[in-house]
């Protein structure tokens, strides 16, 4: 077995088992829910069209990640199955590769981000992130996980600082990497090392080695704290910026489990359910220490859901086809697209 495939069937580990436990019914037909639950009145005709955006060219490509270009509206999805990224302007429907399968010795493509600065951000989930210049696809620097530990970087949130903060699923820390430790790598040899900022470890539920943890992480607009899922408990944490202080979010009218991707604008909160093919939405208050569900929205369409990002006044969601001959189950998979989804 190649190096390459042993570390992609390490990384595909931790969504097996979040495979395992789902329903056989979970995601039987499109089904729109509401918050009754939370005592509020039922929302009705809530049905969101879920339909094709972008085409994603090849096999086998089990997209992950997606990050929105804030000066372009050009959107990069990463492959969790070769590295490769693909590139979709607005306006065209077929995507085209950004940066090919293998670049820089990048097995999976899974967060990804693009920052002010109009760097594009690539975890490689069992290696670190890597950093490329959008206008040169120049590599700058990359930030390996550190030696010796059982990794699974899975998702990045960039606060208003300029800071990169990401989850590590095994290991339940956030690490961090600041403007000015991306300078000095880019000027020493573009080589550094994932530092852990927090450990969540001290707030989190126990897990057994190489359980799965946090997964999604978002960024207050203001840049008083982070959001970050634990997808197994499917509990929110907090992280105070300011003091380092971690809580545990008080959800209201439904949990987070399966939890994905978190996407955050103002005070609101989206979540991707990955096999439950669900998106939820919530309202953040208490300066983020409570959350309260709007409504969700499950539909089989979604073909096992990962992130989302909203551009050019559209949300998008990334259809990864994990079930189907890929790290959570076997089959045929369809052509490989991301979603466009209204109503949530």
């Amino acid at each position: 077995m190649s190096q390459a495939l042993t570390r992609r069937t390490l990384a595909s580990a931790a969504l097996a088992l979040v495979a395992a436990v789902v329903p056989p019914t979970a995601t039987a037909g499109a089904r729109p829910l509401d918050a009754s639950s939370a005592g509020q009145p039922a929302r009705h005709d809530l049905r969101a069209p879920v339909r094709t955006a972008y085409d994603l060219p090849g096999e086998g490509v089990y997209p992950e990640g997606i990050a929105a270009d804030p000066r372009t509206g050009d959107l990069y999805i990463g492959s969790y199955a070769t590295g490769a990224v693909y590139k979709a302007t607005p306006g065209q429907r077929a995507a085209r590769i950004f940066l090919p399968s293998g670049a820089d010795g990048r097995t999976t493509a899974n967060g990804l981000k693009v920052d002010r600065a109009g760097r594009l951000w690539v975890i490689d989930s069992t290696a670190g992130v890597a950093v490329y210049d959008l206008r040169d696809r120049r590599l700058i620097a990359r930030f390996d996980v550190p030696k010796g530990a059982s990794s699974f970087v899975n998702d990045l949130a960039i606060t208003p600082d300029g800071s990169a903060y990401l989850t590590d699923s095994y290991r339940g820390v956030l690490y961090r990497v600041t403007p000015a430790r991306l300078a000095r790598a880019a000027a020493h040899g573009g080589r550094g090392e994932l530092t852990t900022a927090y450990d969540l470890t001290r707030v989190l539920p126990p897990v057994p080695a190489g359980g799965v943890t946090l997964n999604g992480i978002a960024a207050d607009p203001a840049g008083r704290y982070l959001l970050t899922v634990d997808m197994t408990a499917g509990t929110l944490y907090r992280v105070d910026l300011a003091s380092g202080a971690l809580r545990q979010v008080a959800l209201h009218g439904g949990d987070m489990e399966h939890g994905d991707g978190l996407e955050m604008r103002g005070g609101t909160l989206w979540v991707v359910h990955n096999v439950t093919n669900t998106l939820s939405r919530w309202a953040v208050g208490d300066d983020g220490r409570s959350a309260r569900k709007e409504r969700a929205l499950t539909d089989p369409a979604l073909q096992i859901p990962t992130t989302m990002v909203h551009s050019g006044g559209r949300l998008l969601v990334v259809r990864s086809q994990f079930d189907k001959g890929g790290p959570m189950g076997s089959g045929t998979p369809q052509p490989f697209t991301v979603a466009e989804v209204d109503g949530i």
